[in-house]
Protein backbone atom coordinates (compact mmCIF):
# COMPACT_ATOMS: atom_id res chain seq x y z
CA UNK A 1 0.00 0.00 0.00
CA UNK A 2 2.81 2.25 0.33
CA UNK A 3 3.34 3.19 -3.35
CA UNK A 4 -0.66 3.92 -3.53
CA UNK A 5 -0.05 6.12 -0.76
CA UNK A 6 3.16 7.67 -1.75
CA UNK A 7 0.97 8.15 -5.25
CA UNK A 8 -1.74 10.25 -3.23
CA UNK A 9 0.80 12.30 -1.03
CA UNK A 10 2.92 13.11 -4.03
CA UNK A 11 0.00 14.09 -5.87
CA UNK A 12 -1.52 16.46 -3.34
CA UNK A 13 1.98 18.17 -3.14
CA UNK A 14 2.17 18.78 -7.06
CA UNK A 15 -1.51 19.82 -7.84
CA UNK A 16 -2.75 20.56 -3.92
CA UNK A 17 -5.48 17.80 -4.91
CA UNK A 18 -4.07 14.40 -4.06
CA UNK A 19 -5.80 11.92 -6.10
CA UNK A 20 -4.97 7.63 -6.86
CA UNK A 21 -6.98 4.98 -8.28
CA UNK A 22 -7.65 1.52 -6.14
CA UNK A 23 -7.14 3.33 -2.53
CA UNK A 24 -9.53 0.27 -1.97
CA UNK A 25 -9.62 -2.91 -3.51
CA UNK A 26 -13.04 -3.55 -5.95
CA UNK A 27 -14.01 -6.55 -3.98
CA UNK A 28 -13.85 -4.20 -0.69
CA UNK A 29 -15.37 -1.09 -2.35
CA UNK A 30 -18.25 -4.07 -3.46
CA UNK A 31 -18.63 -4.75 -0.11
CA UNK A 32 -19.42 -1.20 1.07
CA UNK A 33 -21.75 -0.56 -1.64
CA UNK A 34 -23.71 -3.20 -0.39
CA UNK A 35 -23.55 -2.14 2.77
CA UNK A 36 -24.78 1.05 1.73
CA UNK A 37 -27.75 -0.20 -0.19
CA UNK A 38 -28.56 -2.27 2.82
CA UNK A 39 -28.75 0.63 4.74
CA UNK A 40 -30.77 2.37 2.43
CA UNK A 41 -33.74 -0.05 1.87
CA UNK A 42 -33.82 -0.14 5.92
CA UNK A 43 -34.42 3.99 5.95
CA UNK A 44 -30.77 3.99 7.78
CA UNK A 45 -29.68 6.70 5.61
CA UNK A 46 -30.23 10.54 6.59
CA UNK A 47 -30.66 13.64 5.51
CA UNK A 48 -26.97 15.12 4.86
CA UNK A 49 -26.89 18.92 6.59
CA UNK A 50 -24.31 22.30 6.99
CA UNK A 51 -23.08 23.58 9.84
CA UNK A 52 -22.03 21.51 12.86
CA UNK A 53 -24.08 20.81 15.59
CA UNK A 54 -26.32 22.10 16.97
CA UNK A 55 -26.33 24.51 14.15
CA UNK A 56 -27.01 21.95 11.10
CA UNK A 57 -28.87 23.32 8.07
CA UNK A 58 -31.01 20.92 6.20
CA UNK A 59 -31.75 22.69 2.69
CA UNK A 60 -31.91 20.33 -0.31
CA UNK A 61 -31.54 23.19 -2.28
CA UNK A 62 -27.96 23.30 -1.31
CA UNK A 63 -27.30 19.30 -0.69
CA UNK A 64 -29.37 16.53 -1.24
CA UNK A 65 -27.08 13.63 -0.58
CA UNK A 66 -27.72 10.96 2.34
CA UNK A 67 -25.01 9.64 4.86
CA UNK A 68 -24.52 7.54 7.67
CA UNK A 69 -21.80 7.54 10.16
CA UNK A 70 -19.51 5.03 10.18
CA UNK A 71 -17.83 4.04 13.76
CA UNK A 72 -15.45 0.69 14.92
CA UNK A 73 -18.94 0.31 17.64
CA UNK A 74 -21.12 -1.49 14.71
CA UNK A 75 -18.40 -3.93 14.29
CA UNK A 76 -18.90 -4.55 10.59
CA UNK A 77 -16.02 -6.85 9.14
CA UNK A 78 -15.78 -4.12 5.96
CA UNK A 79 -15.89 -1.25 7.77
CA UNK A 80 -13.47 -2.71 10.34
CA UNK A 81 -11.21 -3.52 6.99
CA UNK A 82 -11.70 0.54 5.87
CA UNK A 83 -10.85 1.57 8.88
CA UNK A 84 -7.55 -0.22 9.35
CA UNK A 85 -7.14 1.00 6.09
CA UNK A 86 -7.20 4.57 6.95
CA UNK A 87 -5.06 3.78 10.35
CA UNK A 88 -2.12 2.72 8.03
CA UNK A 89 -2.34 5.45 6.10
CA UNK A 90 -2.87 7.95 8.80
CA UNK A 91 0.15 6.40 10.00
CA UNK A 92 2.12 6.81 6.95
CA UNK A 93 1.19 9.98 6.58
CA UNK A 94 2.58 11.22 9.85
CA UNK A 95 5.54 9.50 9.72
CA UNK A 96 6.65 10.90 6.20
CA UNK A 97 5.11 14.17 6.39
CA UNK A 98 4.52 15.39 9.81
CA UNK A 99 1.03 15.93 9.57
CA UNK A 100 -0.09 15.72 13.56
CA UNK A 101 -3.09 14.10 11.97
CA UNK A 102 -5.14 12.58 15.38
CA UNK A 103 -7.94 11.46 14.69
CA UNK A 104 -10.58 10.80 11.73
CA UNK A 105 -14.47 11.12 11.02
CA UNK A 106 -16.05 8.97 7.47
CA UNK A 107 -19.13 8.32 6.49
CA UNK A 108 -21.14 6.69 3.71
CA UNK A 109 -21.86 8.98 1.42
CA UNK A 110 -24.88 8.33 -1.08
CA UNK A 111 -26.55 10.59 -3.89
CA UNK A 112 -29.63 9.53 -5.69
CA UNK A 113 -30.14 10.24 -9.27
CA UNK A 114 -30.23 14.19 -9.30
CA UNK A 115 -28.92 14.65 -6.14
CA UNK A 116 -25.61 17.08 -5.59
CA UNK A 117 -23.90 19.47 -3.07
CA UNK A 118 -23.64 23.09 -4.57
CA UNK A 119 -20.03 25.07 -3.73
CA UNK A 120 -18.67 24.96 -0.03
CA UNK A 121 -15.63 24.30 1.98
CA UNK A 122 -14.96 21.41 4.29
CA UNK A 123 -14.05 23.28 7.34
CA UNK A 124 -16.60 25.01 10.50
CA UNK A 125 -15.64 28.39 11.32
CA UNK A 126 -16.21 27.90 14.62
CA UNK A 127 -14.33 24.13 15.06
CA UNK A 128 -10.82 24.17 12.98
CA UNK A 129 -10.22 20.21 13.56
CA UNK A 130 -10.72 19.04 10.09
CA UNK A 131 -6.89 19.39 8.39
CA UNK A 132 -7.69 17.38 5.42
CA UNK A 133 -10.76 16.16 3.44
CA UNK A 134 -10.66 12.67 1.46
CA UNK A 135 -13.58 10.77 -0.34
CA UNK A 136 -13.09 6.98 -1.07
CA UNK A 137 -15.13 6.44 -4.26
CA UNK A 138 -17.47 2.88 -4.44
CA UNK A 139 -19.46 2.94 -7.23
CA UNK A 140 -18.68 0.69 -10.66
CA UNK A 141 -20.76 2.41 -12.99
CA UNK A 142 -20.93 6.59 -13.19
CA UNK A 143 -22.62 8.95 -14.83
CA UNK A 144 -22.75 12.47 -13.51
CA UNK A 145 -21.71 13.15 -9.78
CA UNK A 146 -18.27 14.28 -10.78
CA UNK A 147 -16.05 16.39 -7.81
CA UNK A 148 -15.52 19.69 -9.45
CA UNK A 149 -12.47 21.14 -6.89
CA UNK A 150 -11.97 25.30 -7.64
CA UNK A 151 -7.86 26.20 -7.69
CA UNK A 152 -6.81 30.09 -8.62
CA UNK A 153 -5.92 28.51 -11.74
CA UNK A 154 -9.40 27.63 -12.35
CA UNK A 155 -11.99 23.90 -11.54
CA UNK A 156 -10.68 20.30 -12.27
CA UNK A 157 -13.43 17.69 -12.03
CA UNK A 158 -12.76 14.05 -11.24
CA UNK A 159 -14.89 11.25 -11.91
CA UNK A 160 -16.41 9.54 -8.87
CA UNK A 161 -15.13 5.85 -9.93
CA UNK A 162 -14.62 2.54 -7.79
CA UNK A 163 -11.92 2.33 -5.45
CA UNK A 164 -10.02 6.10 -6.55
CA UNK A 165 -9.29 8.34 -3.59
CA UNK A 166 -9.20 12.36 -3.21
CA UNK A 167 -7.06 14.10 -0.85
CA UNK A 168 -7.15 17.96 -0.60
CA UNK A 169 -6.99 20.82 2.61
CA UNK A 170 -10.07 21.10 4.52
CA UNK A 171 -9.42 24.89 5.06
CA UNK A 172 -8.34 26.18 1.50
CA UNK A 173 -10.47 24.16 -1.63
CA UNK A 174 -14.04 24.96 -2.46
CA UNK A 175 -15.91 21.88 -4.40
CA UNK A 176 -19.05 20.34 -5.05
CA UNK A 177 -20.76 17.73 -6.27
CA UNK A 178 -22.62 18.04 -9.57
CA UNK A 179 -25.65 16.31 -10.06
CA UNK A 180 -25.70 12.52 -10.60
CA UNK A 181 -27.45 10.78 -12.90
CA UNK A 182 -27.01 7.01 -11.44
CA UNK A 183 -26.93 6.82 -7.60
CA UNK A 184 -23.12 7.94 -6.72
CA UNK A 185 -21.61 6.01 -3.61
CA UNK A 186 -18.82 6.84 -1.63
CA UNK A 187 -17.33 7.27 1.49
CA UNK A 188 -16.37 10.87 2.56
CA UNK A 189 -14.43 11.85 5.74
CA UNK A 190 -11.93 14.31 7.12
CA UNK A 191 -8.61 13.43 8.72
CA UNK A 192 -8.30 16.11 11.90
CA UNK A 193 -5.60 17.78 14.18
CA UNK A 194 -6.36 18.70 17.24
CA UNK A 195 -8.40 22.10 18.12
CA UNK A 196 -6.41 25.09 18.84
Amino acid sequence: MEIIFNELIDSYLATNIGTVKNFVSKALAAHLVNNITTLHAGDKLLAAGTGNNPLVSHNKLIRSDKIYWLDRIHNDIHENDFFDLMDRFVSYLNSSCYTGITGYEFHYTLYEKGSFYKRHIDNFKQNGTRAFSMIIYLNAEVDGGALRIYQESGSQDISPNAGKSVFFKSTELEHEVLVTHLPRMSITGWLKVKAN
